[in-house]
């Protein structure tokens, strides 16, 4: 997922998006040990998604924070 699509979802998206990777990332590990994940690359993908998403919504919540004690 490019950081773009990211920042043109919602928040509840997002966090959506965050609770389905969480699974998917459950599901990849557990390939992983059991010697059935085919392309190892694909847990690395789903963690940077994690952390892309995560990063929009820390910004997210930093700049509506900064608003909040500026008035």
């Amino acid at each position: 997922m490019d950081v773009r699509q990211v920042r043109k979802m919602t928040d509840e998206q997002i966090l959506t998006a965050l609770e389905d990777n969480r699974e998917e990332m459950y599901k990849l590990r557990l390939q992983k040990a059991n010697g059935e994940l085919k392309n190892p690359n694909l847990i690395r993908a789903n963690r940077n998604d994690l952390a892309r998403m995560k990063t929009v919504l820390g910004e997210r919540q930093a700049q509506s924070g900064s608003e909040s004690k500026g008035k």
